[in-house]
Protein backbone atom coordinates (compact mmCIF):
# COMPACT_ATOMS: atom_id res chain seq x y z
CA UNK A 1 0.00 0.00 0.00
CA UNK A 2 1.30 3.26 -1.12
CA UNK A 3 2.28 5.80 1.93
CA UNK A 4 0.65 9.09 2.61
CA UNK A 5 2.01 11.71 0.66
CA UNK A 6 2.29 15.32 1.74
CA UNK A 7 0.59 18.36 -0.09
CA UNK A 8 1.50 21.89 0.39
CA UNK A 9 -0.23 24.96 -0.34
CA UNK A 10 1.66 28.38 -0.04
CA UNK A 11 -1.00 31.06 1.47
CA UNK A 12 -0.35 35.07 1.60
CA UNK A 13 -2.19 37.98 3.26
CA UNK A 14 -4.44 38.80 0.34
CA UNK A 15 -4.95 35.61 -0.85
CA UNK A 16 -8.05 34.29 -2.58
CA UNK A 17 -9.70 31.75 -0.11
CA UNK A 18 -11.01 29.49 -2.45
CA UNK A 19 -7.95 28.89 -4.17
CA UNK A 20 -6.54 27.12 -0.78
CA UNK A 21 -9.90 25.52 0.73
CA UNK A 22 -10.85 24.30 -3.09
CA UNK A 23 -8.24 22.01 -2.98
CA UNK A 24 -7.44 20.96 0.59
CA UNK A 25 -11.20 19.82 0.32
CA UNK A 26 -10.57 17.77 -2.56
CA UNK A 27 -7.79 16.15 -1.05
CA UNK A 28 -9.62 15.59 2.45
CA UNK A 29 -12.70 13.65 0.27
CA UNK A 30 -10.01 11.78 -1.16
CA UNK A 31 -8.73 10.56 2.15
CA UNK A 32 -12.75 9.81 2.98
CA UNK A 33 -13.27 7.93 -0.46
CA UNK A 34 -10.41 5.63 -0.07
CA UNK A 35 -10.55 4.77 3.63
CA UNK A 36 -7.00 6.38 4.75
CA UNK A 37 -4.89 9.08 5.24
CA UNK A 38 -3.37 9.14 1.95
CA UNK A 39 -2.84 13.34 1.50
CA UNK A 40 -1.67 15.17 4.73
CA UNK A 41 -2.30 18.60 3.43
CA UNK A 42 -0.03 21.63 5.14
CA UNK A 43 -1.06 25.20 4.76
CA UNK A 44 1.50 27.28 4.70
CA UNK A 45 2.79 30.41 4.87
CA UNK A 46 6.06 32.56 4.96
CA UNK A 47 6.10 33.30 8.99
CA UNK A 48 2.91 30.97 9.82
CA UNK A 49 0.53 32.19 11.98
CA UNK A 50 -3.14 33.79 10.92
CA UNK A 51 -3.14 34.98 7.26
CA UNK A 52 -6.01 37.18 5.75
CA UNK A 53 -7.93 36.42 2.37
CA UNK A 54 -8.89 38.76 0.30
CA UNK A 55 -12.67 38.28 1.40
CA UNK A 56 -12.15 38.70 5.06
CA UNK A 57 -12.22 34.74 5.75
CA UNK A 58 -8.51 33.72 7.97
CA UNK A 59 -6.75 30.63 7.97
CA UNK A 60 -3.85 29.30 10.39
CA UNK A 61 -1.13 28.44 8.60
CA UNK A 62 2.33 26.71 9.40
CA UNK A 63 5.31 28.54 8.77
CA UNK A 64 7.84 26.92 5.35
CA UNK A 65 10.49 26.39 7.42
CA UNK A 66 8.57 24.22 9.50
CA UNK A 67 8.37 21.37 6.21
CA UNK A 68 11.44 20.53 4.68
CA UNK A 69 11.28 21.06 1.16
CA UNK A 70 12.51 16.87 0.69
CA UNK A 71 8.91 16.15 2.44
CA UNK A 72 6.85 17.59 0.37
CA UNK A 73 5.19 15.46 -3.11
CA UNK A 74 3.28 18.10 -4.28
CA UNK A 75 3.49 22.32 -4.24
CA UNK A 76 0.54 24.48 -4.66
CA UNK A 77 1.24 28.13 -5.12
CA UNK A 78 -1.98 30.27 -4.65
CA UNK A 79 -3.75 33.48 -6.29
CA UNK A 80 -4.89 36.45 -5.12
CA UNK A 81 -4.10 40.09 -4.52
CA UNK A 82 -1.71 42.02 -7.01
CA UNK A 83 -0.14 43.48 -3.75
CA UNK A 84 -0.25 39.98 -1.61
CA UNK A 85 1.22 38.47 -4.92
CA UNK A 86 4.13 40.86 -5.69
CA UNK A 87 5.11 40.40 -2.11
CA UNK A 88 5.18 37.25 -1.78
CA UNK A 89 7.55 36.94 -4.90
CA UNK A 90 9.80 39.64 -3.19
CA UNK A 91 10.22 37.57 0.22
CA UNK A 92 13.81 36.29 0.21
CA UNK A 93 13.41 33.19 2.35
CA UNK A 94 9.60 32.09 0.48
CA UNK A 95 11.79 32.22 -2.95
CA UNK A 96 14.58 30.33 -1.14
CA UNK A 97 12.28 27.80 0.29
CA UNK A 98 10.22 27.48 -2.88
CA UNK A 99 13.44 26.65 -5.39
CA UNK A 100 14.36 23.94 -3.15
CA UNK A 101 11.12 22.20 -2.74
CA UNK A 102 10.44 22.34 -6.55
CA UNK A 103 13.75 21.07 -7.55
CA UNK A 104 12.73 17.96 -5.74
CA UNK A 105 9.04 17.72 -5.51
CA UNK A 106 6.85 15.41 -7.56
CA UNK A 107 5.15 18.22 -8.87
CA UNK A 108 4.42 21.65 -8.29
CA UNK A 109 2.51 24.10 -9.53
CA UNK A 110 -0.21 27.18 -9.40
CA UNK A 111 -3.83 28.03 -8.62
CA UNK A 112 -5.60 31.23 -10.67
CA UNK A 113 -2.74 33.76 -10.34
CA UNK A 114 -0.14 32.10 -8.36
CA UNK A 115 1.50 31.12 -11.85
CA UNK A 116 2.39 34.93 -11.76
CA UNK A 117 4.97 34.08 -8.55
CA UNK A 118 5.74 30.28 -10.29
CA UNK A 119 7.18 32.76 -13.43
CA UNK A 120 9.20 35.25 -10.93
CA UNK A 121 11.26 32.24 -9.90
CA UNK A 122 11.70 31.43 -13.37
CA UNK A 123 10.12 28.14 -13.33
CA UNK A 124 7.75 28.81 -16.48
CA UNK A 125 10.74 28.77 -18.51
CA UNK A 126 9.72 26.40 -21.66
CA UNK A 127 6.01 25.13 -20.00
CA UNK A 128 2.97 24.63 -21.39
CA UNK A 129 1.41 26.93 -18.47
CA UNK A 130 -2.61 28.88 -17.81
CA UNK A 131 -3.43 31.12 -15.30
CA UNK A 132 -6.87 33.41 -14.62
CA UNK A 133 -7.87 35.29 -17.90
CA UNK A 134 -7.13 38.85 -16.04
CA UNK A 135 -3.68 37.37 -15.45
CA UNK A 136 -2.97 36.20 -18.71
CA UNK A 137 -1.26 39.53 -19.95
CA UNK A 138 0.74 39.66 -17.17
CA UNK A 139 1.62 36.33 -17.19
CA UNK A 140 2.55 36.25 -21.36
CA UNK A 141 4.64 39.57 -20.96
CA UNK A 142 6.51 38.96 -17.99
CA UNK A 143 7.40 35.52 -19.00
CA UNK A 144 8.10 34.89 -23.11
CA UNK A 145 9.88 31.42 -22.54
CA UNK A 146 6.61 30.36 -21.15
CA UNK A 147 3.79 29.53 -23.52
CA UNK A 148 0.61 30.54 -22.07
CA UNK A 149 -2.62 29.11 -22.88
CA UNK A 150 -5.50 30.63 -22.25
CA UNK A 151 -7.76 28.27 -23.49
CA UNK A 152 -7.53 25.49 -20.87
CA UNK A 153 -8.88 25.12 -17.17
CA UNK A 154 -5.76 23.55 -16.42
CA UNK A 155 -3.02 22.13 -17.89
CA UNK A 156 0.07 19.21 -17.01
CA UNK A 157 3.27 20.16 -19.05
CA UNK A 158 5.71 17.59 -17.27
CA UNK A 159 5.77 17.91 -13.24
CA UNK A 160 4.29 21.67 -13.58
CA UNK A 161 0.45 21.90 -13.54
CA UNK A 162 -1.41 25.46 -13.53
CA UNK A 163 -4.95 26.04 -13.27
CA UNK A 164 -7.27 28.58 -14.31
CA UNK A 165 -9.45 30.88 -11.95
CA UNK A 166 -10.43 29.73 -8.72
CA UNK A 167 -12.78 26.79 -9.09
CA UNK A 168 -10.64 25.30 -11.87
CA UNK A 169 -8.12 24.42 -9.14
CA UNK A 170 -10.44 21.69 -8.04
CA UNK A 171 -10.90 20.64 -11.33
CA UNK A 172 -6.81 20.65 -11.78
CA UNK A 173 -6.71 18.50 -8.01
CA UNK A 174 -9.57 16.28 -8.97
CA UNK A 175 -7.26 15.33 -11.82
CA UNK A 176 -4.47 14.75 -9.09
CA UNK A 177 -6.32 12.29 -7.47
CA UNK A 178 -7.30 10.44 -10.53
CA UNK A 179 -3.55 9.79 -11.12
CA UNK A 180 -2.44 9.04 -7.39
CA UNK A 181 -5.60 6.83 -6.39
CA UNK A 182 -7.45 5.92 -10.06
CA UNK A 183 -10.86 7.58 -11.66
CA UNK A 184 -13.39 5.57 -8.98
CA UNK A 185 -12.01 7.61 -6.31
CA UNK A 186 -12.01 10.75 -8.52
CA UNK A 187 -15.61 10.15 -9.08
CA UNK A 188 -16.11 10.16 -5.40
CA UNK A 189 -14.79 13.23 -4.66
CA UNK A 190 -16.83 14.64 -6.78
CA UNK A 191 -19.96 13.21 -6.01
CA UNK A 192 -19.27 14.06 -2.36
CA UNK A 193 -18.64 17.81 -3.22
CA UNK A 194 -22.03 18.01 -5.32
CA UNK A 195 -19.92 19.18 -8.90
CA UNK A 196 -22.33 19.32 -11.72
CA UNK A 197 -19.72 17.63 -13.76
CA UNK A 198 -15.87 17.16 -13.70
CA UNK A 199 -14.18 19.62 -16.21
CA UNK A 200 -11.60 18.07 -18.09
CA UNK A 201 -8.44 20.17 -18.57
CA UNK A 202 -8.85 20.73 -22.13
CA UNK A 203 -12.42 22.60 -21.94
CA UNK A 204 -12.18 26.47 -22.45
CA UNK A 205 -12.16 29.29 -19.46
CA UNK A 206 -14.85 30.52 -21.55
CA UNK A 207 -18.27 28.94 -22.57
CA UNK A 208 -19.11 30.19 -25.99
CA UNK A 209 -22.49 30.39 -25.31
CA UNK A 210 -22.19 32.41 -22.40
CA UNK A 211 -19.16 34.61 -24.23
CA UNK A 212 -21.89 35.20 -27.20
CA UNK A 213 -24.40 36.13 -24.45
CA UNK A 214 -22.54 38.20 -22.65
CA UNK A 215 -21.72 40.19 -25.83
CA UNK A 216 -25.06 40.30 -27.62
CA UNK A 217 -28.37 41.65 -26.51
CA UNK A 218 -32.01 40.65 -27.08
CA UNK A 219 -32.87 38.93 -29.14
CA UNK A 220 -29.76 37.05 -30.19
CA UNK A 221 -28.63 36.10 -26.25
CA UNK A 222 -32.27 34.18 -26.41
CA UNK A 223 -30.91 32.78 -29.53
CA UNK A 224 -28.07 31.58 -28.67
CA UNK A 225 -29.63 29.85 -25.69
CA UNK A 226 -32.03 28.01 -28.27
CA UNK A 227 -29.16 27.19 -30.64
CA UNK A 228 -27.24 25.48 -28.11
CA UNK A 229 -30.04 23.39 -27.05
CA UNK A 230 -31.47 22.92 -30.92
CA UNK A 231 -27.84 21.69 -32.66
CA UNK A 232 -28.98 18.94 -34.78
CA UNK A 233 -31.97 21.61 -36.04
CA UNK A 234 -31.48 23.15 -39.38
CA UNK A 235 -29.31 25.91 -38.03
CA UNK A 236 -29.01 27.93 -41.51
CA UNK A 237 -29.37 31.60 -41.86
CA UNK A 238 -32.63 31.56 -43.26
CA UNK A 239 -33.73 29.12 -40.58
CA UNK A 240 -32.18 31.62 -38.45
CA UNK A 241 -33.33 34.92 -39.31
CA UNK A 242 -37.19 33.85 -39.47
CA UNK A 243 -37.01 32.93 -35.77
CA UNK A 244 -36.01 36.53 -34.91
CA UNK A 245 -38.20 38.49 -37.79
CA UNK A 246 -35.27 40.04 -39.80
CA UNK A 247 -34.33 39.04 -43.18
CA UNK A 248 -31.52 37.04 -43.85
CA UNK A 249 -29.25 39.90 -45.25
CA UNK A 250 -30.49 41.98 -41.69
CA UNK A 251 -29.62 38.96 -39.48
CA UNK A 252 -26.30 38.02 -40.96
CA UNK A 253 -25.01 41.60 -40.63
CA UNK A 254 -26.36 42.29 -36.99
CA UNK A 255 -25.50 38.66 -35.66
CA UNK A 256 -22.47 39.07 -36.76
CA UNK A 257 -21.75 42.27 -35.18
CA UNK A 258 -22.86 40.97 -31.99
CA UNK A 259 -21.88 37.68 -31.40
CA UNK A 260 -18.22 38.59 -33.24
CA UNK A 261 -18.50 35.48 -35.62
CA UNK A 262 -20.61 34.72 -38.84
CA UNK A 263 -23.64 32.58 -37.94
CA UNK A 264 -22.36 29.51 -40.00
CA UNK A 265 -19.11 29.33 -37.96
CA UNK A 266 -21.01 30.42 -34.69
CA UNK A 267 -22.99 26.96 -35.24
CA UNK A 268 -19.90 25.33 -35.74
CA UNK A 269 -18.10 26.40 -32.79
CA UNK A 270 -21.01 25.56 -30.70
CA UNK A 271 -21.17 21.89 -32.53
CA UNK A 272 -17.46 21.18 -31.63
CA UNK A 273 -17.33 22.97 -28.42
CA UNK A 274 -19.80 20.20 -27.49
CA UNK A 275 -18.65 17.32 -29.35
CA UNK A 276 -15.64 17.62 -27.11
CA UNK A 277 -17.87 16.96 -24.11
CA UNK A 278 -19.35 13.84 -26.25
CA UNK A 279 -15.37 12.45 -27.11
CA UNK A 280 -14.87 11.40 -23.44
CA UNK A 281 -17.93 9.21 -23.29
CA UNK A 282 -17.62 5.80 -25.35
CA UNK A 283 -19.65 7.21 -28.49
CA UNK A 284 -18.60 6.47 -32.42
CA UNK A 285 -17.73 9.56 -34.18
CA UNK A 286 -20.87 8.64 -36.43
CA UNK A 287 -23.16 9.07 -33.38
CA UNK A 288 -21.18 12.08 -32.12
CA UNK A 289 -21.72 13.76 -35.64
CA UNK A 290 -25.28 12.91 -35.29
CA UNK A 291 -25.95 14.16 -31.79
CA UNK A 292 -24.30 17.49 -33.14
CA UNK A 293 -25.59 18.15 -36.12
CA UNK A 294 -23.04 17.24 -38.65
CA UNK A 295 -24.62 15.05 -41.17
CA UNK A 296 -21.44 12.62 -41.58
CA UNK A 297 -18.75 11.22 -39.20
CA UNK A 298 -16.76 12.40 -42.65
CA UNK A 299 -17.99 16.12 -41.93
CA UNK A 300 -17.55 16.45 -38.41
CA UNK A 301 -13.90 14.93 -38.49
CA UNK A 302 -12.98 17.17 -41.01
CA UNK A 303 -14.46 20.64 -38.94
CA UNK A 304 -12.66 19.21 -36.10
CA UNK A 305 -9.63 18.87 -37.14
CA UNK A 306 -9.66 22.02 -39.36
CA UNK A 307 -10.80 23.84 -35.64
CA UNK A 308 -8.35 21.97 -33.65
CA UNK A 309 -5.83 20.73 -35.25
CA UNK A 310 -5.93 17.28 -34.49
CA UNK A 311 -8.53 14.28 -35.58
CA UNK A 312 -11.23 13.58 -33.06
CA UNK A 313 -9.38 10.29 -32.33
CA UNK A 314 -6.14 11.41 -31.60
CA UNK A 315 -7.74 13.90 -28.98
CA UNK A 316 -10.16 11.22 -27.36
CA UNK A 317 -6.94 9.72 -27.23
CA UNK A 318 -4.74 12.17 -25.35
CA UNK A 319 -7.89 13.52 -23.29
CA UNK A 320 -8.50 9.96 -21.73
Amino acid sequence: MTNSIDMALLAFDGMQILDITGPAAVFAAANDACGRLFYRVHILSAAGGPVQSNSAVSIFTVAIRDLPPHSVHTLLLVGGDESGLRQLAATPPVRTWVLATTAVAQRFGSVCSGALVLGNFGLLDGKRVTTHWNSGAALTQQNPAAKVDMSALYIEDGRVWTSAGVTTGIDMCLAMVERDLGSAVAHAVAQRLVLYARRPGYQSQFSPVLSAQARAGRPFSELVEWMKNNLTETLDVPELAARVAMSGRSFHRKFTNAIGETPGRFVETLRLDHSRHLLAAKLSLKEIAARTGFSTAAQFTKAFERRFGVTPGLFRELHR
